[in-house]
């Protein structure tokens, strides 16, 4: 942040010196402030153009045309040294028109001074004529005539005149530089109030920039979004590219710069940069050519879903036919709109052939995935094998289709959760489909009961479990199979069928509370598993030989005599009577 103080320093300090340097006594004398190199910068103009304008002090006055070999730049460049040295000068010249073989001569004529009257007494009063321009009918405005553009040119240069000496006499250059200054310190105040913003809420940023507002020191520091605070930054752009602009407007000098910067930016992007089907494209011009082809897709883009939302909601379709008619609909519109565009601007589309050659090499070795899955997207589209709205399950993902687009689709899971999934692994990976054609699907649940329960009553507890929940159909209705003779148990399998496979966790899970809770009021045991330990004791207590129960013997007595003698040491230890002193 230092440099950005420090370049608004440097600039204030500029403007404050210019404002005391500059002659501050009013009239119309002129200042003689500083080169005149930049008031002097040529406006550059192409010479194959028609007309080309003239312009003073950044202004633009009026425009004349090509006369014989002289073009329109040179005749501008010499009409504009002329009215450059009249405004410069301390004599007001007057503007003049002569006709001459059908044909309006613009002059400048200055009187002569006082003391040239003086030595000439004797003599008539001589004036100096200087040729401006001859108007010819590349010149004349609208369907005037020649002697009626002379005379709105001759008007236009006299206040243009009028203007540029007013702009230049001291008291509208201090007028001007107190403005600069007003607006540095506007700046200077807003920006920091835009710094302060990025840490602190409003309130506290007044008062951290404005001293002896009461505070509250209960305020903490406010917890912005990275997108706020680059939307700060850009407001701080903005202003002080306001700001600039502003101040380089107010002054002729750099009021001309900021013309002569304009005009060579837009000469440098009108320039043709390339060829393509005959037809020469600048930057300007394939800015805007980007443009167009760019609003065409968000339009698009606009009426598929307006279509999709407005007219296909209403005829009942599926999510899935409803997404194919958009998607298609979506890409005819950009590849209809992108022809036209390129035809409107004189592009033969024979000629696009080396470039999409080009592209498809490029393709097939950068772009092979990218191009695999959109492929895959088309042919997913047209078979319909996986739809919006559709229970997948692919790997260890299962959930529902959000959105089938032509690179991916959105998968979001029974958590919530979002899974880009790309689709040329939809056709080369396993896929479940629980809403493929139709969306019944039948649900397993084994359940396993001690031995010694009865079967039928068993039976009857599980049919009557799943008839009392909403979500089992009817028809096809539940049934219960006995599965076999496990190791702990009597295993017994429900079969019960959904329309909505995606809610089968929920439902499996009622069903077990359900089932759990009649198997206690019926008094049947679930079991869990039992392990039978069997023990022989015929040889028991182990028999040891002789000589190993002698040994084993010894060691034990050894034991209990150490164990014995340590704690006979330490009781005496604890009797013995200390001395007296």
């Amino acid at each position: 942040m230092w440099h950005k103080k420090l370049f608004l320093i440097v600039l204030a300090i500029a403007v404050t010196g210019f404002i005391l340097v500059t002659n501050t006594f009013p009239g119309l004398t002129q200042a003689k402030y500083g080169p005149r190199a930049i008031e002097d910068l040529p406006i550059r103009s192409n010479p194959t153009v028609l007309q080309a304008p003239v312009v003073i002090d950044g202004r633009e006055l009026f425009s004349v045309g090509k006369i014989g070999n002289t073009s329109a730049g040179e005749r501008v460049s010499l009409i504009r040294d002329e009215l450059l040295k009249a405004i410069r000068n301390d004599v007001v010249p007057q503007v003049t028109i002569e006709q001459r073989e059908g044909l309006s001569v613009v002059y400048l004529v200055y009187p002569q001074s006082p003391s040239g009257l003086a030595k000439n007494s004797n003599s008539n009063p001589i004036e100096e004529r200087r040729y401006l321009f001859t108007v010819t009918q590349e010149d004349t405005i609208g369907r005037k005539s020649i002697r009626e553009t002379a005379e709105d040119l001759k008007t236009q240069i006299e206040q243009a005149m009028a203007i540029a000496k007013k702009e230049r006499s001291p008291a509208y250059l201090k007028r001007q530089g107190i403005i600069s200054a007003a607006l540095l310190l506007f700046g200077l105040l807003a920006s920091r109030l835009l710094t302060q913003l990025q840490t602190y809420p409003l309130r506290r940023a007044i008062q951290r920039i404005i001293p002896g507002l009461p505070s509250n020191a209960s305020s903490q520091p406010s917890n912005l979004t990275t997108l706020f605070r680059l939307k700060l930054g850009l407001a701080q752009f903005i202003l002080w590219t306001t700001i600039t602009l502003v101040i380089f407007r107010l002054l002729p000098a750099t009021r001309h710069w900021l013309y002569y910067l304009y005009n060579l930016i837009a000469s440098s992007f009108a320039i043709s940069i390339f060829n393509l089907g005959g037809k020469d494209f600048s930057i300007i011009r394939l800015l805007i050519l980007i443009g167009l082809v760019v609003g065409a897709i968000f339009l698009s883009n606009y009426i598929a879903n307006l279509l999709r939302t407005n007219v296909l909601e209403a005829t009942r379709m599926t999510r899935g036919s409803q997404e194919i008619i958009s998607i298609i609909t979506k890409y005819g519109l950009i590849a209809f709109s992108t022809v036209i565009l390129l035809q409107a601007n004189g592009i033969d589309l024979s000629s696009l052939a080396l470039i999409g050659s080009a592209l498809g090499v490029g393709i097939g070795f950068g772009f092979q995935d990218i191009a695999r899955n959109f492929a895959s997207g088309i042919v997913l589209l047209f078979e319909r094998s996986i739809q919006v709205g559709d229970f997948i399950q692919i790997g260890q993902h299962l959930g529902v289709v959000e959105e089938v687009r032509t690179r991916s689709i959105i998968l979001k899971t029974l958590d919530r959760i979002s899974i880009i999934v790309p689709n040329s692994r939809l056709l080369s990976d396993e896929v479940i489909n629980w809403n493929h054609r139709h969306s019944v699907v039948r649900l397993h649940l084994p359940i396993g009961v001690a031995y010694g329960s009865d079967v039928k009553k068993v039976k009857s507890a599980l049919l009557q479990a799943a008839s009392e929940h909403l979500e089992v159909l009817r028809n096809p209705a539940p049934q219960v199979f006995f599965t076999g003779f496990g190791e702990s148990s009597l295993d017994f399998e429900l079969l019960i069928w959904t329309s909505d496979p995606s809610r089968q966790a929920p439902l499996m899970s009622d069903l077990c509370f359900r089932i759990e809770e009649i198997f206690q009021a019926q008094q049947i045991d679930i079991p869990f598993p039992q392990r039978d330990i069997n023990l022989k004791m015929e040889d028991m207590p182990i028999k040891l030989p002789p000589k190993l129960e002698g040994h084993l013997l010894y060691l034990l007595q050894g034991l209990i005599a150490q164990q014995y003698n340590g704690k006979a040491n330490q009781d005496s230890s604890n009797t013995t009577p200390t001395s007296k002193s």
